[in-house]
């Protein structure tokens, strides 16, 4: 059955969004207010344009040929703020035998996001920031439906990619990466970690839409406060992921 969703853009060849080359969907409508965020203008949940689940797959089908090794991402925003909508465009993928994954911060109360992450093959899960008040300054939320959709992951072993932005003076620090990857230690659903150096790209987007950008004067990560959070997880025997200038570079301990 068809569900009428908002969608905020799509990208037909991604290759930062999951394994392989997939086609992309960004979801309108998000919740948190991450201070970093780059795509504001995917807050609104009105925003975007409206779209038929059904027409949206057959236009994603005509790309097959090219995500066949790849698949499809299902972005945002958040996309469990539109749980329906998201759930049919799983399910019908599912069905066409293309892989999926869900892109999500995981704010969602689980109640609502079950069905969904239940549907995809794999989670792609944005923590941002374990300390719960930390988070609450960083996002305008806590962190608790985020640690339960990753502790829901665990309970039905749903592949997840760990996702952690990398913001100098705030979540880039040495004590709270090493309590995090001794947290994420104990995820056997956790096939790796992504981090994610913070930049200002975004900046120009929250000018246009007459928003204060706080971040402002917040630097990049240098490449030595980088090594050494990839090295804090490394300790700790996880698979690292960073995506630096464009560039991925990938590391396997053991």
């Amino acid at each position: 059955m068809s569900v009428i969703g908002s969608v905020h853009s799509v990208e037909s060849f991604g290759t930062l969004d999951g394994p392989g080359l997939r086609y992309v969907v960004f979801l309108q409508g998000c919740s948190l207010r991450c201070r970093y965020c780059h795509n504001p203008d995917t807050w609104n949940l009105n925003g975007g344009n409206l779209s038929d689940s059904e027409d949206l797959v057959q236009e994603i089908l005509g790309y097959r040929n090219f995500i066949a090794k790849g698949g499809v991402t299902i972005s945002g925003g958040e996309p469990l703020k539109q749980p329906q909508f998201a759930l049919a465009l799983l399910k019908r993928l599912k069905q066409e035998g293309l892989h999926t994954a869900l892109d999500t911060a995981g704010s969602v109360p689980l109640e609502l996001s079950k069905p969904v992450l239940d549907a995809a093959d794999l989670i792609l899960l944005d923590i941002k920031s374990l300390d719960d008040k930390l988070c609450f300054s960083l996002t305008g939320m806590g962190n608790a439906n985020t640690l339960s959709t990753l502790a829901y992951c665990q309970s039905i072993g749903k592949k997840v990619w760990l996702r952690h932005v990398l913001v100098p003076g705030w979540t880039l620090d040495e004590q709270r990466l090493e309590e995090l990857a001794a947290f994420l230690t104990a995820f056997s659903c956790i096939e790796q970690i992504e981090l994610l150096p913070y930049h200002r790209m975004g900046q120009y987007k929250w000018e246009q839409l007459k928003l204060h950008y706080s971040f402002k004067d917040v630097p990049e990560p240098t490449a030595k406060q980088l090594r050494m959070a990839r090295s804090v997880f490394e300790a700790q025997g996880l698979k690292v992921l960073m995506t630096n200038l464009g560039e991925e570079k990938e590391n396997k301990v053991g």
